[in-house]
């Protein structure tokens, strides 16, 4: 379980973002804020069913509320967004991976934007992320399944201060709407274009 955990640096950089444990409710003490943000990691990481998770976490319903509550009042997205300061942004990559989903994933109301399409393979949410020049998060959105890659590429790169970074893509981003809006914001691109394009760009690649 350790190797899932966060380490005491970690756990003290992310520490005064989290809500304070002492809720002056009666009834039992609920686990502190450290154990139940490694179960979560451990569900996250390990990939197993929540009722999976180790008794040493605390009942897996109690961890699993807890994480809903922390993802519904944007706390886990201050988090992530407090830790991605840190980033590389010298070189910066846009892609995007299909996550398979289960059926019921796609139920409730109708309305609702569940970022669940319909593919050859079955039901998927389609993860687009900006990673730095060390492969970590800077930023991300999820699309239902049957997205192209490059719909949201703009509406992602909006997120991040690009100015003065090398972004690096697949073929499928060498659209010319998604090249102008890097460059309007003073990054340059390093996409290679298909083959079939009439006008090929030139590439430099990122040293």
């Amino acid at each position: 379980m350790k190797r899932y955990e966060l380490t005491k640096e970690q756990w003290e950089r992310i520490k005064p973002l989290l809500p304070p444990e002492e809720t002056w409710k009666r009834g039992r003490p609920r686990k502190d804020n450290r154990t139940m943000l490694n179960g979560m990691l451990w569900i996250v990481r390990s990939g197993a069913q929540w009722r999976e998770l180790p008794a040493a976490y605390g009942p897996w319903q109690s961890v699993y509320a807890r994480f809903s509550k922390r993802r519904d009042d944007g706390t886990l997205k201050a988090v992530f967004h407090a830790l991605s300061g840190d980033a590389d942004m010298k070189n910066l990559s846009v892609d995007s991976t299909c996550v398979k989903v289960q059926e019921s994933a796609n139920g409730g109301e109708k309305t609702a934007d569940k970022a669940v399409g319909r593919t050859r393979g079955g039901w998927n949410t389609k993860l687009h992320a900006v990673v730095d020049g060390l492969g970590n998060p800077v930023e991300f959105l999820l699309s239902a399944g049957n997205d192209h890659d490059s719909v949201h590429a703009v509406e992602l790169l909006e997120k991040v201060r690009i100015r003065g970074s090398a972004v690096l893509a697949d073929r499928a981003y060498g659209a010319r709407a998604i090249r102008e809006d890097i460059s309007a914001h003073g990054a340059s691109y390093v996409i290679p274009p298909k083959s079939n394009v009439s006008d090929p760009w030139p590439v430099l690649w990122a040293g």
